[in-house]
């Protein structure tokens, strides 16, 4: 026969357990086809090898494969608004360094870089080099600029595209260092350092992850890392503080977005399978692309604040470099 405590209980237990069914009930999202990874750069560039680095896992995680597709073009831009236009329901992504520079210096966008997106992770964060084609004659930082400055327009400067990271990196370069050169615009970091292998262009900052192959085989000249301190994966390369061109400090980062109204089962789900995938894969993040995964940016929303700073901080140095928006 139940006691009133027994009783008590079982009625509590009644009263609570259709709301712990309701929460423990709510099905977690998983895709029943391959996920869309878009990159708006060319094969080989920071975006691509970060991606695919992370692609396998993320699959892994999901049961599903992950595809990278490139989109380049302007800058970021086509394959931004490839992504953003995409059907929000999960099975597109977007890896994109530029995302922040892009508003900075490009004045009428298809989208809106906020607004239009959300945030999944952040892969993490990777500053750019200082590098020279082996054509130049510059072994440091200072032979550099002082060639630069006494040979006003002669030599070019490769740069990612209009309103790529490499573009605001080679701004600010510019304008810290106060010397004149032709930036041309290639269609992605990997052309933009295959043009400096071949001497087409005699200068650049590309982003790490997209140079440091090179850098390591002898195809070009690093001549300093744009950080206040050396870095790992390139330990024998002067910071640029120590390189002579302490004005030259800056870092790429790679925000993970889906398009705005992705559902939120879908976005917290493909978050948990990123976050993963960066962990799993940090060391060769690290190794082969120069990135570190940094904590604080788990959220939908601390990824886009992140976004919203760096268009700010983008903004600011392109501005001081006398750069509006075209």
């Amino acid at each position: 026969m139940p006691t009133r405590r027994s009783t008590l209980a079982l009625a509590l237990a009644g009263g609570i357990a259709p709301s712990l069914a309701r929460g423990q009930s709510a099905p977690a999202w998983r895709p029943t086809r391959p996920i869309r990874l878009i990159v708006p750069f060319a094969p080989s560039g920071s975006n691509d090898i970060v991606g695919r680095i992370l692609a396998e896992s993320v699959g892994a995680a999901l049961g599903q494969p992950v595809v990278v597709e490139n989109r380049a073009g302007a800058g970021s831009v086509i394959g931004a608004e490839h992504a953003a236009r995409s059907p929000a329901d999960g099975y597109t992504v977007l890896i994109n360094s530029a995302q922040a520079a892009v508003p900075a210096i490009v004045a009428r966008l298809p989208y809106d870089t906020i607004r239009d997106f959300v945030g999944i992770a952040v892969a993490g964060f990777s500053p750019h080099v200082l590098v020279v084609s082996n054509s130049l004659p510059a072994r440091t930082a200072g032979e550099l600029v002082a060639l630069l400055r006494a040979n006003p327009g002669r030599y070019n400067f490769a740069s990612a595209g209009i309103g790529s990271g490499v573009h605001v990196a080679g701004e600010l370069f510019r304008s810290t260092s106060n010397f004149q050169a032709e930036m041309v615009h290639y269609r992605g970091g990997g052309p933009a350092v295959a043009a400096l292998v071949s001497g087409e262009a005699q200068f650049g900052t590309p982003t790490m992850a997209s140079s440091i192959g090179q850098i390591r085989g002898g195809g070009i000249r690093a001549l300093a890392v744009a950080a206040a301190e050396r870095s790992p994966a390139l330990p024998d390369v002067p910071s640029a503080p120590e390189a002579g061109v302490p004005g030259l400090i800056f870092e790429e980062f790679f925000p993970i977005l889906a398009p705005a109204g992705t559902p939120p089962a879908a976005v917290a789900a493909l978050g948990a399978a990123f976050q993963t995938a960066i962990r799993q894969n940090a060391d060769k993040l690290g190794e082969l692309a120069g990135v570190r995964p940094r904590a604080g940016y788990e959220t939908p929303e601390q990824v886009m604040a992140l976004v919203q700073s760096g268009i700010q901080q983008y903004t600011s140095i392109l501005r001081a470099a006398g750069v509006q928006p075209e």
